[in-house]
């Protein structure tokens, strides 16, 4: 039953929304079904003239008979009337311009008039010019008086002007048209002034394509009545007219000031106002809030029942209807005002509750959001100790604590750097910091907390073996001190990749000062400053072939390893592929490591790795050392350095010793 009564209530509200005429005059018109007063079907039922709808019998081509109802004073069919919206709905024309193939016309309405009045002029929101064909050229021309869009009564012939727009649509085939728009291609549109009335309209082509564009079209048409399609470059033809939506107003160029006095205003329903039209003269009325019907008849705004039509109301909330609105009453024990878009309904409660529970609810949210707090700071501590503790055994700490334990006492304390110590030192790692980048890793720039620059080695992701190599080279570097080898000062675990850190060298690579033509570094090492690098490099390496306590072979010499300091002091670097001999071994089988042009091929081709494998890299070391100044003693060293087979070539020792021979004659 109550669903029964809000459909009938709905029902009439719906009734009433659309509008009712004049009593005692008819509401409709053929198809029109919904003529609201002011209009209506004769000069007693209508406002005035201008509003008079004009109901013809129209003759169909089959011979029967139906009413229509047309524009005042014209011929122009109505097929809706907005009250709500002061909106008219009509049939408007379409100007055309047509060809045979041989360039002449057959049908040709190519300006056609749409004449209306001052009261309903186009609306400018809600329709379009458009113009159809190719190299076709669309245009609307229409009078407009400027005092009347400002309802100025005070009109002069001065303030009527001429309103002129148009678009022109551009193509040459049909493939060149899209389907659903008007860009200008085939099909171009523009918006339409306010207070736009009697207006004509122009098509004209410019150019006869009649084998697929025999006719170009211009006609104004409500937004969204029409999509373009490409077969309308043909068959649009057979189309007679377009929707049209005018707005209308009421009042001869007054405003709703003017019109304030209940017995002049058209405004005649007590629950009704008046508002000033947008587009063109004259002002509108409408229903108050809360009343919906006709304002232009005495009682024709009737008030709507809210509540049973909308929400208003909260749910514990009972709704009384009001005239022109509603009343929501909350239920004993609670205070507000009902409304859904209001306070609601609260409940009432004695001071004490009132502070206590807003209170309590704050007090437990507080300590939810500190245990909550803790509970996140415990787990994110404990996830990060984890990961340092799985980095620590992923970079081979566990291998690291097994080598140092095995070496103990022949190894230096290595420092444990943290990860955030490296960090800042580094600047996060920035591109402006990195030194070079070698076969397992990049090497940056660095700066300690206590101003000491450093050279810091980021491994690259790394495999089992890879790990071995990065725990191999610490081992190495931290068994040997010599001026001559590059001094590890220690590691970091705790990140993704592992990292070391050595004593920084400022002074680059020998690779780079004797093979960048870009700086003078070629021409500053002279002869005698490369025979003592060559000396230094010579001795580093007999020492860590004869005066460690396990034999060290590097497996990676060449220049770009070979580090000089400010003073032009050679570091021997890079020993990532180094291994170590046992004493009781001359040579140990290993996976081939180096450098293709300083490796030696007797390795290469035997896996068997001496420290001869050293000397012959030496050995190519040394041809990169002569400058055109051939000195034959150390052409005739590098010659037996670089011999093929390694029992031929000297121990590293008897170099240095050579070596040094050859400087001191020099100096001497």
């Amino acid at each position: 039953m109550t669903m029964v009564m809000v459909m009938m209530v709905c029902l009439t509200a719906a009734n009433v929304a659309r509008g009712q005429p004049k009593p005692g005059c008819s509401g409709s018109c053929g198809n029109l079904t919904n003529i609201p007063y002011p209009f209506g079907t004769s000069l007693e039922c209508s406002f005035d003239e201008t509003f008079v709808i004009s109901c013809n019998d129209t003759t169909y081509q089959n011979g029967g008979h139906h009413k229509q109802a047309y524009f005042p004073n014209s011929f122009i069919p109505i097929t809706n009337i907005s009250l709500r919206d002061h909106e008219l709905r009509v049939s408007g024309p379409i100007a055309r311009d047509c060809y045979y193939a041989d360039n002449e016309e057959y049908d040709r309405h190519a300006e056609v008039v749409m004449q209306t009045n001052s009261k309903f002029p186009v609306s400018s929101k809600r329709n379009v010019l458009v113009a159809i064909g190719c190299e076709a050229i669309g245009a609307i021309e229409s009078p407009i008086n400027y005092d009347a869009l400002l309802n100025n009564a005070n009109l002069s012939s001065s303030s009527v002007g001429r309103m002129r727009a148009g678009c022109l649509s551009l193509c040459s085939r049909v493939e060149e048209v899209k389907n659903g728009t008007c860009s200008g291609a085939g099909c171009c549109q523009i918006s339409i002034a306010d207070g736009v009335i009697d207006y004509s309209l122009m098509a004209e082509n410019l150019f006869n394509h009649s084998d697929f564009n025999p006719c170009d079209y211009s006609f104004v048409v409500e937004v969204g009545a029409y999509r373009f399609s490409s077969l309308d470059l043909v068959d649009l033809q057979k189309r007679e007219s377009f929707p049209v939506v005018l707005d209308w107003a009421v009042g001869n160029y007054q405003s709703c000031e003017q019109v304030n006095d209940s017995s002049s205003t058209a405004c005649q329903s007590r629950h009704s106002e008046c508002y000033n039209s947008t587009n063109g003269p004259g002002y509108r009325c409408k229903c108050l809030e809360g009343f919906q019907g006709n304002p232009y008849l005495v009682d024709g705004c009737q008030d709507i029942n809210e509540c049973e039509i909308r929400n208003l109301c909260v749910s514990q909330a009972t709704c009384h209807n009001n005239v022109g609105g509603v009343e929501c009453h909350c239920p004993k024990g609670h205070i507000g005002d009902g409304l859904t878009s209001g306070r609601g309904c609260i409940l009432k409660d004695d001071k004490y509750l009132r502070f206590a529970i807003p209170m309590g609810f704050c007090l437990c949210l507080l300590a939810g959001l500190i245990g909550g707090l803790w509970i996140y700071w415990g787990l994110k501590r404990r996830r990060f100790m984890k990961l340092k503790e799985k980095f620590f055994r992923q970079n081979g700490g566990l291998l690291l604590q097994q080598q140092l334990s095995d070496h103990k006492g022949s190894i230096e304390m290595i420092k444990i750097f943290t990860a955030e110590e490296l960090k800042r030192a580094t600047k996060n790692y920035d591109e402006s910091m990195v030194l070079g980048q070698g076969s397992f890793g990049t090497v940056y720039k660095g700066t300690l907390l206590d101003n000491k620059v450093v050279a810091i080695k980021k491994s690259k992701v790394c495999d089992k073996n890879q790990i071995e190599t990065f725990i191999n080279e610490m081992i190495v570097l931290s068994r040997v001190n010599h001026r001559n080898v590059v001094k590890l000062l220690g590691c970091c675990l705790e990140t993704e990749v592992p990292l070391l850190v050595y004593e920084f060298i400022t002074n680059g690579t020998l690779y780079s000062h004797i093979h960048d033509r870009s700086q003078d570094s070629c021409s500053a090492l002279s002869w005698q400053m490369r025979l003592k690098i060559a000396t230094e490099i010579a001795g580093a390496l007999a020492y860590l072939h004869s005066e460690t306590c396990i034999p060290i072979i590097h497996r990676d010499v060449k220049t770009a390893n070979i580090l000089l300091d400010e003073d032009y002091i050679a570091k021997m670097s890079d020993f990532g592929t180094s291994r170590l001999i046992p004493v009781d071994e001359t040579q140990l089988t290993t996976l081939v490591r180096g450098t293709f042009g300083y490796l030696d091929p007797e390795y290469s081709q035997s896996s068997q790795l001496t420290e001869k494998s050293d000397v012959y890299s030496f050995g190519v070391v040394l041809v990169e050392l002569l400058t055109a100044k051939q000195l034959r003693e150390v052409a005739d060293l590098a010659s037996k350095c670089l011999r093929m087979r390694g029992e031929e070539r000297p121990a590293m020792k008897d170099v240095t010793a050579e070596l040094e021979r050859i400087m001191n004659n020099l100096v001497n």
